[in-house]
């Protein structure tokens, strides 16, 4: 019997869809302030917890210490998966990976922002295997310390392996797989081990790492950022030690120099800045959330491809998980003649999925471009526009991912008494229920917080829309407001989507 979580009641829906339509006609109404959200606050600052949080950027302990929690639940990980029960409910790798990790990460990142990163297990380990040193910076010698190809110096290489890392996950069932799980960690592993042993720095963090840029993607929308407390210290800053590093303190992972830092994409949260800067002119603020994507991140090629993957996978995952996703890859694989694990048909899908929303992407670009008759090149259109899709493609992965998160981990501390599974039998249909029962927050709130979440992502794709907009002027005679109109389209088009699968009964993991 397949077990689902209820999708999201029609009122619910209908308040998100009041709320969307209104943000609409504000947009096309009212036009856009100049320069809105350029209020910050430094943490430091904070009475009693600013000393706490100075002292955490400034010194390794603290992160040293959730470094090894984390590696030592890898390393759990990694055990279960290989030697433990095959049975995916009962082996703590499948559950502590799936239903906690991957459900709870995007979840962090909308208030930790990429945080994740600094305390990652691949990169952790990879430090400690190839460098041989807790946190002190390394010798030279410890890596061949090659320059990355051209060819590989952009985030295309990590959209593909997010690809894969799809395919592999969905279409062959890794999530299902204790072993497949543990085996997909151990060749992150050796991604960050082998990249880092060959090219200079953290060259899989910057290029490869797919969970790494969606993090550092959705970061963009996260009300918190790592940056200078005074740009002036910086602009007169020669020995610019935020890149270089210091004698104790390693460089910047990602070639960051923190004097012209505008946005969170490529910051892993490491704090070598913070550390380094002799000025001690680094520090955490808080900012208005969504305000880089709307205005301080720069347009680039390879990331707007990036964000539109992003999008259209995560739709691919929901969709997915649909009750009726295996009856149409049932009919395709008909029509086609396949057969087995139907990965043939799974594939279509996934391809057609990832083809919609570019295409509509595509096409709400060029009529921007036709309406404003704007002499911009349609390439560096289509990449300044591009930060539409994070605020879409976040407010839903949240909101998916809430559903996990509350219905899904009702038993996984127990798992820690008995992480291997060892002599458990598949779960019965009475412990299914009762997990389908107990959720960690009530039913009612959970639908609060995903219409919440939905209202408040399609609030930031309008603002993203609305300011990535101005100043696109032209010969055309269109109003300037209507040229927001295709772009505004897209995002109401592929939001109603969004909250359409929210509202379709979505099957559990496990």
């Amino acid at each position: 019997m397949i077990m689902t979580h209820p999708g999201l009641p029609w009122s619910w829906a209908l308040a998100v869809w009041v709320v969307m339509l209104a943000l609409t006609l504000r947009a096309l109404l009212q036009p856009a302030a100049a320069t809105p959200g350029r209020w910050r606050y430094t943490l430091t600052r904070l009475p009693a917890l600013g000393a706490l949080v100075r002292y955490a950027t400034r010194h390794p302990g603290p992160l040293q210490v959730v470094k090894i929690i984390s590696v030592a639940l890898f390393i759990l990980v990694i055990l279960a998966g290989l030697t433990g029960s095959q049975i995916p409910e009962r082996n703590i790798a499948t559950a502590l990976t799936w239903n906690l990790w991957w459900t709870g990460l995007i979840i962090s990142v909308f208030f930790l922002g990429s945080a994740w990163c600094a305390v990652c297990p691949w990169d952790t380990l990879a430090d400690w295997l190839v460098k041989r040193r807790l946190w002190r910076r390394a010798p030279a010698g410890r890596s061949l310390n090659l320059r990355v190809p051209k060819q590989l110096r952009n985030i295309l290489p990590a959209l593909l392996l997010f690809v894969g890392l799809t395919w592999l996950e969905l279409g062959v069932g890794v999530t299902t797989s204790p072993y497949a799980t543990a085996s997909i960690a151990l060749l992150m592993l050796v991604l960050a081990s082998v990249s880092l042993a060959v090219f200079e720095r953290k060259a899989f963090c910057r290029y490869f790492c797919p969970v790494g840029r969606t993090v550092g993607f959705y970061a963009q929308l996260a009300p918190l950022e790592l940056r200078p407390v005074d740009s002036a210290v910086c602009a007169d800053c020669t020995t610019l030690d935020c890149y270089h590093g210091s004698a104790e303190v390693e460089p910047c992972p990602t070639h960051l120099v923190m004097g012209r830092i505008s946005q969170n994409t490529y910051c892993t949260s490491c704090g070598h800045c913070a550390r380094s800067c002799p000025h001690e002119n680094v520090a955490w603020r808080l900012r208005p959330p969504g305000v880089e994507a709307s205005q301080d991140a720069r347009p680039h090629w390879d990331e707007a491809w990036f964000m539109l993957g992003l999008l259209a996978l995560t739709l691919f995952h929901g969709l997915t998980m649909m009750p009726f996703w295996e009856s149409w890859m049932l009919a395709l694989a008909r029509r086609i003649g396949d057969s087995g694990q139907l990965l043939w048909s799974f594939s279509i899908g996934l391809g057609v999925t990832m083809a919609l929303p570019l295409a509509g992407y595509a096409l709400a670009v060029w009529l921007t471009r036709h309406l404003a008759g704007v002499s911009l090149p349609f390439s560096r259109l289509f990449a300044r526009l591009a930060f539409v899709t994070l605020p879409l493609a976040f407010a839903y992965h949240l909101a998916h991912n809430l559903n996990h998160l509350v219905g899904e981990n009702d038993g996984l501390l127990a798992l820690f008494a008995n992480p291997l599974g060892s002599g458990a039998l598949p779960l019965s249909m009475a412990e299914k229920h009762a997990r389908h029962l107990h959720l960690l927050l009530p039913q009612d709130m959970l639908f609060a917080l995903q219409s919440g979440l939905m209202m408040l992502g399609f609030y930031l794709a309008v603002a993203v829309i609305r300011h990535r907009s101005m100043g696109l002027t032209g010969d055309q005679g269109t109003p300037a407001r209507l040229r927001l109109l295709p772009m505004l389209t897209f995002a109401l088009l592929v939001h109603a989507t969004s909250l359409w699968l929210l509202m379709q009964p979505m099957i559990m993991r496990m």
